[in-house]
């Protein structure tokens, strides 16, 4: 598996800050850099287009996504973002299930579910976010916590769309608690994700999926 490096700005940078930035970035990287890993940096949305116009433009083997994606496709959804406007976009990848989108906008298990088919479907590579907080890992369900996110994330994806899928391990109880993950921690959910991933599809794509930590 290539390595995966990918940067999540969050609600920062705007999209003039964002063409310096990246202007930046294709200066400091070479060829080297995007041999030894594949790097994906994920915009706020008013700043995606000032991200394609240059990675087009300058030609930067550097791939983007978006933060967050709409369950609908088209319709009355006032301020969502759907697929097809990503794909439009030359948007890569979409990241889906981050801790911040479920703790802060209530979103399930379910829901990521629906926007994950709906990006393979549109054709976007979802990355999906899984994780335990402080108090389920404290009570001892950090493992099955995390593969229960893992399966319902995945539930009705077949074994040929999922290849390209990512998963992206957050340790929610390491950010802004004192505790501190060790790379221990991190070895063995990314191990125990493989595990349910070899049961859930088969050790060839088990071994194929990148999963990333952060």
């Amino acid at each position: 598996r290539k390595p995966l490096m990918a940067a999540n700005w969050k609600m920062n940078i705007t999209h003039l800050e964002a063409i310096a930035y990246l202007n930046k970035l294709g200066f400091t990287l070479g060829d080297k850099d995007y041999e030894a890993a594949d790097v994906v940096l994920f915009p706020a949305f008013v700043a995606l287009r000032s991200v394609q116009t240059i990675v087009d433009a300058d030609r930067l083997p550097i791939k983007f996504g978006a933060q967050d994606m709409s369950a609908h496709e088209h319709g009355a959804f006032t301020g969502e973002i759907s697929a097809n406007m990503l794909v439009k976009l030359q948007t890569h990848y979409v990241l889906l299930g981050h801790s911040e989108r479920r703790a802060n906008h209530n979103e399930t298990d379910e829901l990521v579910n629906t926007k994950a088919k709906l990006a393979i479907k549109n054709k976007l590579i979802p990355m999906i976010a899984i994780g335990e907080t402080l108090e389920i890992r404290q009570a001892g369900n950090a493992i099955a916590h995390t593969v229960s996110q893992l399966k319902a994330a995945l539930k009705a994806i077949t074994a040929d769309k999922v290849k390209e899928v990512v998963i992206a391990y957050e340790p929610v109880w390491a950010i802004g608690t004192g505790e501190v993950a060790q790379a221990s921690d991190a070895q063995e959910m990314c191990n125990e994700i493989r595990l349910a991933l070899a049961k859930l599809y088969s050790d060839e794509i088990s071994q194929k999926i990148r999963i990333l930590y952060g």
